[in-house]
């Protein structure tokens, strides 16, 4: 995945993380922390379901990269773990406050670094929908909270669809 500023508004508390020098982190990927370095969603293990890969990663999310860091490259980078951002997502229509996470490939079953899917429990989400569509849209504005960082999305149940 190219690049992508998908920031839209609000405090990002941005932290500085070490990276991985084995991975491509592109700016808009999401990022978990794994031994105290980031990596990008795509790099994540599956978990053997879609739902258990999204409960691992949520556990390990760390927030959104900010600043991108190619392969062998060994500077720190900044990572969002709060704020809006806008993802893809597959054709759907949403309600403020859904719950949000990881995206699977249906096919291969690997993780997505730029695109989420709603989930149903608040042990998969990694943020909440910040704007209704009543619509099917293909992008979604997604309020992150960094598990690593701020423990997670707050609150045990999700509003009504």
């Amino acid at each position: 995945m190219a690049n992508v500023m998908r920031w839209r508004y609000g405090e990002t508390a941005p932290v500085v993380a070490a990276v991985d020098t084995e991975s491509t982190i592109e700016i808009g990927d999401l990022i978990w922390l794994d031994g105290g370095l980031a990596k990008p969603a795509h790099s994540f293990p599956p978990a053997g379901t879609a739902a258990a890969t999204r409960r691992s990663f949520a556990a390990a999310f760390l927030g959104v990269a900010m600043q991108q860091s190619r392969r062998g490259e060994s500077q720190a980078i900044r990572v969002a773990t709060r704020g809006v951002f806008e993802f893809d997502v597959a054709a759907t229509t949403c309600s403020l406050g859904q719950w949000v996470g990881l995206a699977i490939d249906q096919t291969s079953g690997s993780p997505l670094s730029q695109q989420v899917e709603k989930v149903t429990e608040a042990a998969e989400a990694i943020g909440r929908v910040a704007a209704r569509s009543d619509r099917p849209t293909t992008k979604i504005l997604v309020e992150i909270c960094s598990t690593v960082m701020a423990g997670g999305v707050a609150g045990t149940t999700a509003p009504a669809s």
